[in-house]
């Protein structure tokens, strides 16, 4: 099942699409008492159960065309981001392959839409892609065994980390500063769950600017699957950020693979007008174009 975010008379509602880019069954109007994502996760199992009920039913059905489709999750409580996160990746940065997952973070005000402007702060003068596969937490636990983890995986969505590259030097060689703009990570434009994802670690995933193509890899290169991410952060990363649990919502944001712009030879940034596509097998296509902030 593919569900969305949209917007319709200037509220939010929770939707099923019928097909990628195809009308949309509006949940919202089936129980009015869910409107986010974040609400319809907080009962999954009994809306998930709904949302198959009506599915089928043309009166709940809004044209897409009416609607503004909107970032599948927004304010999520957590927002967890993997670095070196695929073998190509790290051959593409001469580093080694990391031991454990390298772990980082962003905020929920660095969501924006799908079709929405990434704004290019005037901080920076690097500003770059990186298509991810994030992971939607549909139940919550602590101390997750790896064999028991993707009982805790909702779906699947498409995220763009974007990076001012040379904020990261100016502060340190930290990453969060770079990372944590606004618009700096667009999501979308669904979350398919996770029983219609035929194989979540053999997924094509590309990234293009203007048409061209700079990213092109396949999950099966991450070096840390979903289940060990939600294993490791659920066990061991809470005492770094001191957070106990996993919540319903949270999103892993599972790292990139290479063609980045500052690893090309010479190096290439984006820039104003700039149109970026993020895209994964069977999830879908995140398009959104740089603006001047």
């Amino acid at each position: 099942m593919r569900l969305v975010q949209f917007e319709e008379g200037g509220h939010t509602h929770v939707g099923i699409e019928t097909d990628q880019n195809s009308d949309i069954v509006d949940f919202t109007k089936a129980n009015p008492d869910v409107s986010t994502m974040i609400q319809f996760l907080k009962n999954c199992e009994k809306n998930m159960e709904d949302a198959k009920r009506i599915f089928n039913d043309a009166k709940y059905v809004v044209k897409r065309e009416n609607v503004r489709i909107l970032s599948p999750i927004t304010h999520p409580e957590k927002i967890i981001c993997i670095g070196m996160n695929y073998t190509d990746h790290c051959e593409e940065l001469g580093k080694p392959i990391p031991t454990n997952p390298v772990v980082f973070s962003k905020f929920s005000n660095c969501i924006t839409h799908p079709g929405a402007g990434i704004t290019y702060p005037k901080l920076t003068e690097q500003l770059d892609w990186e298509v991810e596969l994030a992971v939607v937490i549909g139940k919550s636990g602590k101390n997750i065994e790896e064999k028991n983890a993707m009982e805790h995986v909702f779906g699947y969505t498409v995220a763009h980390d974007v990076t001012a590259r040379d904020l990261i030097s100016k502060n340190g060689g930290l990453w969060l500063l770079a990372k944590t703009f606004d618009t700096f990570l667009p999501l979308g434009p669904a979350i398919v769950t996770r029983d219609s994802i035929s194989a979540p670690h053999n997924l094509g995933i590309r990234c293009k600017v203007n048409g061209e193509l700079m990213q092109n890899s396949n999950t099966k290169n991450q070096v840390f699957k979903t289940e060990r991410l939600i294993s490791y952060v659920s066990q061991y990363v809470r005492v770094i950020f001191r957070f106990t649990t996993l919540t319903a919502g949270d999103v892993i944001s599972t790292g990139t693979p290479p063609g980045v712009g500052c690893f090309r030879k010479p190096p290439v940034f984006l820039k104003v007008g700039d149109i970026v596509e993020c895209e994964i097998d069977e999830i879908g296509r995140l398009q959104n174009t740089i603006v001047a902030e």
